[in-house]
């Protein structure tokens, strides 16, 4: 079993950035994959990026390529989203998640965060 928790969601203007932490725990991951998805009130929960726990296979949403990169740290048990150039539509609750197959499907993953909200303002 794995357990994460979000980190870092806050309030920030459009044009900003913003860093996601993920801190995870339990079952080694080795082989697992990760990825961060987003929910905005009343839409689909949305893939925004992925990678091998390793640091591998890195993939991203149409929506915020070129402006958001995600890493993992083994030592620290983290990954993490660097979030540039935000805009006002990048704004959701922010979720971690662990799955043991790539890809944007949320059916990919078994072990989810609590979220972590993201505001930009306009």
């Amino acid at each position: 079993q794995v357990q994460l928790v979000e980190s870092g969601g806050g309030l920030v203007q459009a044009g900003g950035s913003l860093r996601l932490s993920c801190a995870a725990s339990g079952r080694t991951l080795s082989s697992y994959v990760m990825g961060w998805f987003r929910q905005a009130p009343g839409k689909e929960r949305e893939f925004v990026a992925g990678l091998s726990w390793t640091g591998g296979n890195k993939d991203y949403g149409d929506s915020v390529k070129g402006r958001f990169t995600v890493a993992s740290d083994i030592p620290k048990n983290t990954v993490y989203l660097q979030m540039n150039n935000l805009k006002p539509e990048d704004t959701a609750v922010y979720y971690c998640a662990a799955g043991w197959v790539a890809g944007r499907s949320e059916g990919y993953y078994g072990y989810w965060g609590q979220g972590t909200q993201v505001t930009v303002s306009s």
